[in-house]
């Protein structure tokens, strides 16, 4: 796995602001944080259900 980081920019409605602010504050991790960890749970449930489908 590579330790490179990319920054882009990301638009996301304002109800999903409220709701990752808090999970991050809750969670005591940065925005950012929060929303790479909901990212790699997303991508290995994804991995799980294709090594699943395979089988």
């Amino acid at each position: 796995m590579s330790d490179v980081q990319k920054q882009f920019k990301l638009n996301i409605p304002d109800d999903v602001k409220r709701w990752l602010a808090e999970e991050a504050s809750r969670n005591l991790r940065s925005q950012t944080a929060e929303i790479v960890l909901a990212l790699k749970e997303k991508m290995r449930r994804q991995t799980e259900t294709k090594k699943a489908d395979a089988a």
